[in-house]
């Protein structure tokens, strides 16, 4: 089977992770791949903001558990890097331009042997005034939007066997 439609049909999101950080030229192909994702027009709307400070990490946790209503929960699974996708508000595609990004970086960890999962709720993170004033802090100018956050580490068990598609998935006119 083509290598790209296996990397398809396998990929499952992580949801345990090993403490490690990932390696710098792993991350970096998952960047690139993020980078050439479709966008409408090819506005190139997407901004990726990379987190890999524990304590940066913890504080978009502990925003992201609240927004959930479980200030107790660990929404991103003890995975050593962050990656948030924001996307330029003004442009009429942003959210679609930033969801083909996530898609492109979890389809490039998986075939790399890195574990990924999306993880929701950075809309409200950033329409948040903490949230305006992190990104202020990193040094992020201009009107975006959170679009959702990537998480990457590695794997510390198995994964899910795929589950049948269902009959209906696909109705051709």
């Amino acid at each position: 089977m083509n290598e790209v439609l296996k990397c398809l049909e396998q990929r499952r999101s992580c949801r345990s992770y090993k403490p490690e950080q990932i390696k710098e030229e792993e991350l970096e192909k998952i960047l690139t791949a993020g980078t050439y994702a479709a966008t409408g027009m090819g506005k190139q709307s997407p901004k990726i903001l990379v987190l890999q400070k524990p304590e940066d990490i913890a504080q978009l946790e502990r925003m992201n558990a609240a927004i959930m209503g479980n200030p107790d929960a660990k929404p991103f699974y003890g995975a050593p890097t962050v990656c948030i996708v924001l996307a330029k508000a003004d442009v009429f595609t942003a959210v679609e331009d930033g969801s083909l990004v996530i898609g492109n970086m979890m389809n490039a960890a998986w075939s790399i042997g890195v574990g990924s999962c999306w993880i929701h709720r950075a809309r409200q993170e950033f329409d948040s005034e903490e949230g305006k004033a992190l990104l202020k802090k990193w040094g992020i100018e201009g009107d975006y939007i959170g679009v959702g956050h990537c998480i990457l580490g590695y794997p510390t068990g198995e994964f899910r066997p795929t589950a049948d598609r269902k009959s209906d998935y696909v109705v051709r006119i």
